[in-house]
């Protein structure tokens, strides 16, 4: 059940309201945006929600019970702050999202209809459709620890405590090469050994995409150099000269962790359960 002002509550009662959809978006990098489908921009709590001529949604329900509900929206890629390269890098996955509905002519009549996340995001030509879930839907993601052989931390967290900083894991170099907009030949990594970054974090410090950073897919070295691939897209084209800087990748196995990084004391995996062939063995005589 909604809670109305009086003063908006009389508008909708009024039978001539002046009616229209906000969404807030903010991005776990901190970036806020507001859109609104109104003609003209709404601005209110400290955000301007610009006019996106474009923008539909479907219908809003709502549902007893822990099922997760949720609705689409349109849109085209028209604004300046809405690309399709942020879509692309992922910048959007999980972002915080709250639908008002507002009275254009005096915003401070509002209500809040649905707060929640974006889920998939799908793009064609110069539009895209985002799915926006509702809260139930952190309710079916995992929480707490998991019984699992390999290790549940995060390089680098406070309970892997490995310093990513340090010259030991990390790597500096330029691009020499791209052959795609994920995959390229680079200088600077020939010390370390083939597969050390994959799984690892890769951030550009220059260049068009400067400030993007992607998990490496895979680090190779070649005969006579060390190619990189990145898991997605970089935003703009790798050029010869684009520098940047990698950290070390970990597979989660506790021989990874003994010989790379001789932190078993840390490890946060399980590596003596029982697995499948215990559980499922049948007991003999002897």
């Amino acid at each position: 059940m909604k809670t109305l002002s009086p003063e908006f509550a009389a508008h909708l009662a009024s039978g001539a309201t002046t009616l229209c959809w906000c969404w807030r978006v903010e991005r776990h990098d901190g970036a806020v945006m507001g859109f609104t489908d109104h003609d003209k921009p709404v601005t209110f709590d400290g955000t301007t929600y610009e006019a996106a001529s474009g923008f539909t949604a479907s219908d809003i329900k709502d549902s007893l019970g822990l099922s997760v509900d949720n609705l689409e929206v349109n849109g085209a890629l028209s604004s300046a702050t809405l690309t399709d390269d942020d879509l692309a890098a992922g910048r959007y996955d999980d972002a915080r999202i709250e639908i008002y509905r507002v009275n254009w002519s005096d915003p401070s009549q509002r209500v809040l209809m649905r707060s929640g996340s974006i889920g998939e995001v799908r793009r064609s030509g110069t539009g895209f459709t985002a799915e926006l879930r509702g809260l139930a839907h952190y309710l079916q993601q995992p929480k707490g620890r998991l019984l699992q052989l390999t290790c549940d931390a995060d390089l680098g967290d406070a309970r892997c405590t490995i310093d990513l900083s340090s010259p030991t894991y990390r790597g500096t170099g330029t691009i020499v090469t791209a052959s795609s907009s994920r995959r390229f030949i680079v200088t600077g990594l020939d010390a370390f050994d083939n597969g050390f970054f994959s799984r690892g974090l890769f951030a550009f410090t220059s260049g068009a995409s400067a400030g993007l950073k992607i998990e490496v897919k895979s680090h190779l070295k070649l005969a006579s150099a060390v190619m990189i691939e990145l898991w997605a897209d970089a935003e703009g084209p790798p050029a010869a000269g684009d520098a940047f800087a990698v950290t070390a990748g970990c597979d989660k196995r506790i021989e990874t962790c003994k010989a790379r990084f001789a932190n078993v004391v840390n490890f946060r995996g399980f590596p003596s359960m029982p697995g499948n062939q215990f559980l499922t063995q049948v007991g003999r005589k002897s």
